[in-house]
C-alpha cells in the first residue's frame, strides 16, 4: 500500500515523508520505505534500545518527545474514520470489488473535505460535521 501511494504521489510531484501507525504495523520493510516513521515497537521487538517509541497497554507513550507528539495525532485520524463510517456509510456499502470500494471511500473523503470547506466559507464552522446541512 505504501509503495502504491508513493507511485501515485510521484505522478503529482509529491513525496510521502512520514507514516504514523500503531505497533501492529511495526515492520522493518515499512520503516525502510519511508523517510520518517512514527510506529511504536512491539514488546517483543528491540527491548532494551534507548530512543525507541513504546506504547503500553494503557496507551501511555515512552520515548523521544518529538515522536510522542506525532504519535498523539493518531486519535484525530481515528475520529475522521469513525465519522466517515457513521455519516457516510463506510461500514456498510453496496459496492463490490476493491477498486469500487476504494473509489467509494475517496468520494466519501471528498464529500467530507468539501463540506468542511463550504462551512468555513459561509462562516458556520459548526456545520462542518453535518453532511445534510448543505443538501437542498
Amino acid at each position: 500500500m505504501v509503495e502504491k501511494t508513493k507511485l501515485i504521489l510521484k505522478q503529482s510531484a509529491a513525496k510521502l515523508k512520514s507514516v504514523i501507525a500503531d505497533s501492529q504495523y511495526s515492520d522493518g520493510k515499512l520503516r525502510d520505505a519511508v523517510e520518517e516513521t512514527v510506529i511504536p515497537y512491539r514488546a517483543n521487538q528491540k527491548r532494551d534500545v534507548k530512543g525507541l517509541l513504546r506504547v503500553d497497554k494503557k496507551f501511555r507513550t515512552y520515548g523521544p518527545e518529538e515522536q510522542k507528539k506525532m504519535y498523539h495525532k493518531r486519535p484525530h485520524i481515528e475520529a475522521v474514520y469513525s465519522f466517515l463510517k457513521t455519516q457516510y456509510s463506510l461500514t456498510v456499502n453496496k459496492v463490490r470489488g476493491l477498486g469500487n470500494v476504494a473509489l467509494y471511500a475517496l468520494f466519501s473523503i471528498l464529500c467530507l473535505v468539501l463540506n468542511r470547506e463550504a462551512a468555513e466559507n459561509i462562516g458556520r464552522s459548526d456545520k462542518a460535521v453535518s453532511p445534510t446541512y448543505f443538501n437542498t
